[in-house]
């Protein structure tokens, strides 16, 4: 170390693996205003937050496949922060937006922008975390997918739906994980849901069911059916997973 420096904190380290999801992966760079910001928070340059996105770019799992390296001299503590993140995303994203709250002087439901009923009694735990989830993982995705839909190329933010591969009342640990969504727009997104289509666990390729190829109605080709054997417009980090993808593959077999 340098002289002069000071040691990165755990704490700082969540924050910046919070804004490293949230970002597009263009945006790891000090010019972005969010690493503007959070170096301004915790007292440090833009560059040397940026440098450290790009550190936990180089554990990403996503980015090694395709032979993309991040920085190379990353700390056995920025490995031990993503490592945290990526065995426990649910937990470990919700602990870092609180740090992130409480360095912008606020609350996690002012920072989601979430409007709480005022009558909300016992239950304003439960309905905040439920809420902030909900807003932190679309925030993920939409970043992941550079807000557009990955089977139709829809960038519309206000039609495009965080979808979860596996769904969220089914696999409670993975709410937040974004190799469990997929960006797609609201026709594509209930298709989805209702197992009219799947995406290929081993190909990434759409696959539309049976059911709408034998009984075809206005509008089904122009919107369903034309994506059928087409490629999933893949991220350049955090690919949906082949196992989950195989869990709704299984379920679109089901609904046959």
């Amino acid at each position: 170390m340098k002289a002069g420096q000071k040691l990165w904190t755990h704490n700082e380290l969540m924050l910046a693996i919070n804004i490293y999801c949230k970002l597009d992966f263009g945006q790891l760079d000090h010019r972005t205003n969010e690493v503007i910001e959070l170096a301004d928070l915790i007292g440090r340059t833009p560059s040397a937050v940026a440098w450290k996105l790009n550190n936990f770019a180089s554990f990403d799992p996503s980015l090694q496949a395709r032979g993309i390296k991040g920085a190379t001299n990353a700390s056995k503590l920025d490995k031990m922060v993503w490592e945290e993140f990526f065995e426990n995303w649910d937990d470990k994203y919700l602990e870092s937006e609180k740090s992130l709250a409480k360095v912008k002087n606020t609350t996690i439901e002012k920072l989601n922008n979430i409007e709480l009923p005022k009558s909300i009694g016992l239950d304003k735990e439960r309905i905040v975390k439920t809420r902030v989830n909900q807003s932190l993982f679309r925030k993920i995705i939409l970043a992941t997918y550079n807000t557009t839909c990955c089977i139709s190329g829809l960038n519309i933010p206000e039609l495009l739906i965080a979808s979860h591969i596996v769904p969220w009342s089914k696999d409670q640990k993975n709410r937040l994980n974004p190799m469990n969504g997929l960006c797609l727009n609201v026709l594509l997104d209930k298709a989805f849901d209702v197992g009219l289509l799947t995406i290929s666990a081993k190909t990434y390729k759409v696959i539309i069911s049976n059911k709408l190829k034998r009984t075809p109605v206005l509008g089904t080709h122009e919107n369903l059916l034309r994506y059928d054997g087409t490629d999933l417009k893949l991220p350049k980090r955090f690919l949906p997973s082949s196992e989950f993808l195989k869990i709704h593959n299984n379920y679109f077999a089901e609904k046959g």
